[in-house]
């Protein structure tokens, strides 16, 4: 549904953008392009990771896909918002005359499409980055039928011709921190950074105060993809000391406190030998 809408909306204001010299709906049907590509990449990304079906080698399954399309996603932004400004810049020493009226017209078809595709992506946009990128690229779509509207209506009562590439750029500014901001999430959980919010030295040290556990080493903690945060760790613990009990309690500890319900944990014995370190 959201898809439909999107390319609705794109037809739209391309149609009316290129009739009627509108860098502003043209920037705005450039990004709402993105939006629909990123949508459409979603829904795919959501197809692959509920396959059961994955092959033996793909231990994590499919998981993964909506990171890449997340990432894709911001790409596809930052290259929208260089085209606007780099077209607002050509347009500012001598800008066109844009009718207003048919571009407050697109702008009120517009601003009620992404609404509508708004309330639909936002439950999804808690639960996935993949579907919360395309929220917050509808969320941007109708901010900038917000900025096309504001333009068309002073094109038309003021006759200012600088309003249209001026709202063009401010689109593009719009854009980008939200570009960044979703390919820096992308990009940490690709590098199998720990999740916002969790501080490993911290888990660390706090592991190693549970009862019979003299060390704690080689844990890690990553995101897999969202909503799928995991950990893995060794611990040394007494010899005296019943190893699933202090498993047990690990693993109640890590869920409750840090939200890490998948938790591989090594149970390992005190000895002069200790454990084979890995090289890297």
């Amino acid at each position: 549904m959201a898809l439909g809408l999107g390319l609705l909306t794109f037809v739209i204001q391309v149609v009316v953008g290129f009739a009627t010299s509108s860098l502003a709906l043209l920037s705005d049907s450039a990004h709402v392009f993105t939006d629909v590509l990123g949508v459409f990449m979603s829904l795919l990304a959501v197809i692959l990771t509920q396959r059961r079906s994955a092959r033996p080698g793909q231990t994590f399954g499919l998981y993964r896909a909506e990171v890449f399309a997340a990432l894709f996603n911001s790409f596809l932004l930052f290259a929208v918002a260089a085209w606007i400004l780099y077209e607002a810049a050509q347009r500012l020493s001598d800008p066109p005359e844009v009718p207003g009226i048919p571009v407050i017209g697109v702008a009120l078809i517009g601003l009620a499409l992404n609404i509508a595709a708004f309330l639909l992506l936002r439950s999804g946009a808690k639960e996935s980055l993949n579907v919360r990128g395309a929220y917050l690229e509808v969320m941007a779509d109708m901010i900038g039928s917000v900025g096309v509207l504001i333009s068309g209506l002073i094109t038309a009562i003021f006759g200012w011709r600088y309003a249209d590439p001026l709202i063009g750029v401010g689109i593009g500014l719009f854009v980008l921190p939200r570009a960044f901001a979703l390919g820096r999430q992308a990009v940490r959980i690709l590098l199998q950074h720990a999740p916002n919010g969790v501080d490993v030295a911290t888990v660390q040290a706090e592991l190693a105060k549970l009862d019979g556990v003299t060390e704690v080493h080689d844990l890690h903690v990553w995101t897999l993809t969202s909503g799928m945060e995991v950990a893995s760790a060794h611990l040394v613990v007494e010899s005296t000391v019943d190893g699933e009990q202090v498993l047990g309690a690990a693993q109640q500890f890590l869920a409750q406190t840090y939200h890490l319900e998948h938790a591989t944990l090594q149970i390992e014995r005190v000895n002069p030998s200790g454990c084979a370190q890995p090289t890297w």
